[in-house]
């Protein structure tokens, strides 16, 4: 690491720290803390309020378990110091059994603003128009992407998906079943596509911009023909295999050559979104992901012991933490691995490259439309 970008490392590290402190009397304190934060308070063998000094002072707490997400009342978690503002609830998994549930008021609208500032303006034009073609129903990034298109002066056109179905229709082994309702849903994108609504950005998982390429070239027409410049993506079917195919094959060559720019995100419902380094062919089309510190910060650490982080270029399992005043997470064991990468001079903190799902976990692991 280079003079400027550890000075900026470290600099970057003073700001986390102001900010989990900030997060963490917010969420502790008796006028502005939410309910199950302060209930919760009771159960610590420790005072939040005066013994958590740092970032690291997170590592008091116990690892938030994904079951408190499960099942309401979802008020619980409506901090006392936003009473009175509207809220939304976003789901994440419910295949089987109770989804988990997060509530939001504007983070999700927060986050996408600062990914609006990451987009380059010469693919992701201000005013243009978008397609949202992911998840809709109770999920975060419907609404999110809409705002992102709002934010940026455009309007969004969503199809309809419910990834709860695709993922039953995994299971069940219906495959004719997934391939028509995949058909279902490209055959939405492109109706949209050529209908003469100037199109120019769209978010779209993995396969289905894979299935959208494809179903373009049958038409005689390709991403690039039918206007689309940028595409914003996520899932962790990202693999430099996949983003080296979409550029050669289903772009026709680098942003330069094609005019068609792609940006890798990694993100959910409890973090936010971390933006990707910038993809090159040169650096074998690697995808390393960076959280959106201070809100939001992620480490790798050691298989066996979740409160040490594994050396630079390590493999070990994704820790979490989300800290907005919204909602707090300190500590959460996501179900995926990857690499530790060095802090650099667009995200001077660490990140993560080489995501997918956790090998203990990975055969239980149904990914669906991502």
């Amino acid at each position: 690491m280079d003079e400027l970008v550890a000075k900026q490392a470290a600099e970057a590290l003073d700001v986390l720290n102001e900010h989990t402190l900030r997060t963490v009397h917010w969420h502790f304190s008796d006028d502005t803390g939410s309910p199950f934060w302060l209930e919760k308070k009771q159960e610590l063998n420790f005072d939040p309020l005066t013994e958590v000094k740092s970032f690291a002072d997170l590592k008091k707490f116990p690892l938030f378990e994904d079951e408190w997400l499960r099942g309401g009342p979802i008020r619980r978690w409506v901090p006392k110091g936003h009473a009175g503002k509207p809220v939304y609830v976003f789901e994440t998994g419910g295949t089987t059994g109770i989804p988990k549930s997060r509530m939001v008021i504007e983070d999700h609208w927060k986050d996408y603003e600062l990914f609006s500032e990451t987009l380059p303006e010469a693919y992701f034009p201000k005013g243009s128009n978008w397609l949202m073609l992911g998840p809709s129903g109770p999920r975060r990034l419907r609404l999110a992407v809409e705002h992102l298109a709002q934010h940026r002066d455009g309007i969004c056109f969503c199809i309809d998906l419910d990834p709860r179905w695709v993922v039953k229709l995994i299971k069940k082994g219906w495959m004719e079943h997934l391939e028509e309702y995949k058909k279902h849903c490209i055959e939405q994108a492109v109706t949209i596509l050529t209908a003469g609504h100037d199109v120019k950005c769209v978010f779209a998982t993995p396969k289905l911009l894979e299935s959208l390429g494809e179903a373009l070239e049958e038409r005689g027409t390709s991403i690039a023909e039918v206007g689309i410049t940028g595409i914003f993506s996520g899932g962790t079917e990202f693999t430099p295999q996949w983003t080296r195919f979409c550029v050669e094959e289903l772009f026709g060559g680098s942003p330069e050559e094609s005019g068609v720019y792609m940006t890798p995100t990694y993100g959910n419902t409890l973090m936010g979104l971390a933006c990707s380094k910038p993809i090159r062919a040169e650096d074998g089309y690697k995808i390393s992901y960076y959280a959106p510190q201070p809100r939001a910060a992620t480490e790798v650490v050691q298989f066996d012991d979740y409160n040490s982080v594994v050396a630079y270029g390590e493999t070990g399992r994704v820790k979490l933490y989300t800290l907005t005043d919204e909602f707090f997470v300190p500590g959460f064991m996501e179900r995926d691995e990857g690499e530790r990468e060095a802090p650099f001079d667009l995200y001077p903190w660490d990140g993560v490259s080489g995501v997918r799902p956790f090998h203990e976990l990975a055969s239980a692991t149904t990914v669906g439309v991502y």
